[in-house]
Formats: C-alpha cells, sequence, structure tokens
C-alpha cells in the first residue's frame, strides 16, 4: 500500500453507521422481544395511509400479531387470534359481547394494503377494520379482506416492553 492511499484512508470520513431499524420497518425474518418473549417476524401487512403495521410473530408454535401505528405517539397492542364470525362487512355492530365481556367500537378505518410473508390474508388488497375495547381495557380487532373475516383479542402493550433484536 502507498503512502497516498494510507493518508487517504486517515483524512477520508468513515461512513456513518446503519440506523437501527424500527420496530415500524421490520419485515419477516427480524427477531424482536415483546414482554420478555422473544418472536421471529414471519409476516408483514402495511397499511402505508395511517402508518400502521401489523406483525405476524412466531414463537414456537405460538402465532400473535403485534398492531404498531405511529401517530402523535406510536402505539403497540398485541393481539392472538380467536374464532369467531360475522356476516358481512355492512353488519359489523358497534357493541360486541364476547364471554361475557362486552367490547365498544372505537374506530372504523378502511384503505389499501400491502402484505409480505405469511399474513392472515394471501395477497395485498383493500382491508377494512373494527377496533373495539372493553370497559377492562382488553382490545377486540375485526378485519374484513378477500370476502373473510378475521377477529383477534389482546391488549395495549408499553412501549418499553418492546424491543429489537435483530433486523436484517
Amino acid at each position: 500500500m502507498s503512502v497516498w492511499k494510507r493518508i487517504k484512508g486517515i483524512i477520508a470520513k468513515p461512513e456513518p453507521p446503519q440506523a437501527e431499524k424500527t420496530m415500524l420497518q421490520l419485515a419477516p425474518g427480524d427477531i424482536c422481544e415483546v414482554s420478555l418473549v422473544t418472536y421471529e417476524v414471519v409476516g408483514r401487512v402495511h397499511h402505508r395511509a395511517r402508518n400502521a403495521a401489523v406483525l405476524t410473530l412466531q414463537d414456537g408454535t405460538a402465532i400473535r400479531h403485534l398492531h404498531i401505528e405511529e401517530r402523535e405517539m406510536t402505539r403497540y397492542a398485541l393481539y392472538t387470534p380467536i374464532d369467531g364470525r360475522l356476516d358481512a362487512p355492512d353488519e359489523v355492530p358497534t357493541l360486541l359481547d364476547l364471554d361475557g365481556r362486552a367490547y365498544h367500537l372505537e374506530e372504523e378505518y378502511g384503505g389499501m394494503v400491502t402484505t409480505a410473508g405469511r399474513t392472515p390474508y394471501g395477497q395485498a388488497g383493500e382491508q377494512l377494520v373494527w377496533q373495539y375495547q372493553s370497559d377492562d381495557n382488553m382490545l377486540l380487532r375485526v378485519e374484513w379482506q378477500d370476502r373473510r373475516f378475521t377477529l383477534y383479542e389482546g391488549e395495549s402493550i408499553l412501549p418499553a416492553d418492546i424491543k429489537v433484536i435483530r433486523s436484517s
């Protein structure tokens, strides 16, 4: 190596380190920790207009869904799929009673989503979402896409209980 190359190497600015991915940017193959449980991200549904994503998380055989939405602050909710059925998207009620717990409709929205990896829906498209909350702060999420409903029950997660372990 010549003297000039050495001097040039000393003077040259080092490349800036790559920024760490945020939870909203995680994709299939990444690893995260939620409430002290380590999960692999196996799927992602991204709602660009709302700056939100639902990550499909897997820990062994357990499948969970982490809803992340950035508004004035980032909000997290961890859901487990439940069995249930509704008839039509225009007939979703504002009050749902499941196992003696009353869920009240908080928000209803729709829009185009993109998918990656293993998700409840095989392809991108239009998705309708209804988000409910009970009096004891339990959450219920109803999604409609590809002419079928998916229901999830869960709870809010504190931002301090979530961290990125490894991202690609």
